[in-house]
C-alpha cells in the first residue's frame, strides 16, 4: 500500500479553502459513491471511546429546496424582531440551492455521562476536517457553515436530532465553477502561537 508523503499531505493541508456555494456549478452533481468516500474518510477522525458520534444529512436535488424552506422558517419564527434581516432571511432561502450537496453534520450523544459533550462536539469537527481535506483532494469545493439557527430547536426537531444532539455545521459541496480562481490564504508564524519548554 503506498501512502501520501508527509510534503504531499502538508501540500494538500495548505491547499483547502472555504469555497462560498456562489462559486460552486450547482447543476454538476457530485457523484454518490466519490460523496460516500468522502463521508467514510470524515469518519476516520479520532472520537473518545470510539462513540464515533458523527451522523451526516445529505441534501441532494428537490430536497434543498425543503432545507432552505425550513432554515427560512425557523430564521423567521425565532429571531427577535430587532435582530431580524431581510436580505439574511432571503440569503437562506437562495444559498443551498447554489450547491449540488449541503450536508447537516450532526453530533450524535451516544458517550453517556462518561464522556464530555464537548469532547464529542471536538470529535465531529474533526471529522469535518477529514471531511473537507477528503473533497479538496477530489477537486470539489467544500464551505462549512454555522448559523446560529443550527441551535434553534425547531430546526433540530426538523432534523430529527435527540435533545442532547447538535447540528455542528452545514457543510456545502460542489464542483467549483468554470474559471475559479482558488483562494489565496496566509497564516501566522507558527513561532507566534507557540511556547516551547525544554527544561
Amino acid at each position: 500500500m503506498s501512502l501520501a508523503t508527509h510534503d504531499q499531505i502538508s501540500a494538500l493541508i495548505r491547499h483547502r479553502r472555504s469555497i462560498k456555494p456562489v462559486d460552486m456549478d450547482a447543476a454538476r452533481p457530485v457523484d454518490r459513491a466519490l460523496l460516500t468516500q468522502v463521508l467514510e474518510d470524515a469518519t476516520w477522525a479520532p472520537n473518545h471511546g470510539m462513540t464515533e458520534p458523527w451522523k451526516f444529512l445529505v441534501y441532494q436535488g428537490a430536497a434543498r429546496r425543503r432545507l432552505a424552506e425550513t432554515m427560512q422558517q425557523v430564521y423567521q419564527a425565532t429571531t427577535p424582531a430587532n435582530e431580524f434581516r431581510e436580505d439574511k432571511m432571503k440569503k437562506m432561502g437562495e444559498t443551498p440551492l447554489l450547491a449540488s450537496v449541503v450536508i447537516a453534520c450532526v453530533m450524535e450523544r451516544r458517550g453517556g455521562a462518561k464522556i464530555p459533550a464537548i469532547e464529542e462536539v471536538e470529535a465531529v469537527a474533526c471529522a469535518l476536517q477529514n471531511l473537507q481535506l477528503s473533497a479538496t483532494a477530489a477537486g470539489l469545493g467544500c464551505y462549512w457553515s454555522s448559523p446560529p439557527l443550527l441551535d434553534a430547536r425547531p430546526f433540530a426537531d426538523w432534523l430529527h436530532i435527540g435533545a442532547e444532539d447538535r447540528c455542528v455545521g452545514l457543510i456545502y459541496l460542489g464542483w467549483p465553477r468554470e474559471g475559479l480562481k482558488w483562494p489565496r490564504s496566509v497564516r501566522q508564524p507558527v513561532d507566534a502561537k507557540t511556547n516551547w519548554y525544554n527544561e
